[in-house]
């Protein structure tokens, strides 16, 4: 009867001269699902070989969707506007971001930050203001638009 309890014990044995081998394939395995992007390709350069950088793809454009107007009072001469005109009414703009065919002018001042939104229509050759964001500069916190407007515009 005891010669049952020893194989048990001596398998038991076994697994445990295994548990550290297995542990450590285990974890090899892991680190080299860290090491690839998820396109398979590896982020590490080390060896020589140039990484690949996937290909952007950049916005067809055939012909532009029109946007939705933001239509509230005190907004006159700014949604509508082009980039032109409205650095007229507010000076250069602090930022100037392009993303795809949408351009996003940032303008500030004491009052607050004026964030304008242009986007292609069907019937402008360039982005025209669409929408606009205010918000205090210090705090971030949302402020009447027109209000913002009529603060930053130059005289």
């Amino acid at each position: 009867m005891r010669r049952p309890a020893m194989i048990m014990t001596s398998s038991g044995a076994s697994l445990h001269r295994l548990r550290g081998p297995i542990a450590a394939c285990c974890l090899a395995m892991l680190l080299a699902a860290c090491g690839t992007s998820p396109g398979g390709v590896s982020s590490a350069s080390g060896s020589g070989g140039a990484s690949r950088v996937p290909a952007v793809r950049q916005p067809t454009r055939t012909s532009p969707r029109d946007p939705k107007f933001l239509n509230l009072p005190g907004l006159e001469g700014v949604i509508g506007a082009s980039q032109k005109q409205l650095v007229r009414q507010f000076g250069s703009p602090r930022l100037d971001v392009w993303e795809g065919d949408a351009r996003k002018l940032q303008f500030t001042g004491t009052a607050c930050v004026l964030d304008i939104y242009l986007y292609p229509t069907s019937s402008s050759r360039e982005p025209v203001a669409t929408y606009l964001d205010a918000r205090r500069a210090s705090d971030g916190q949302d402020v009447d638009r027109a209000a913002c407007v009529a603060a930053l515009r130059q005289p």
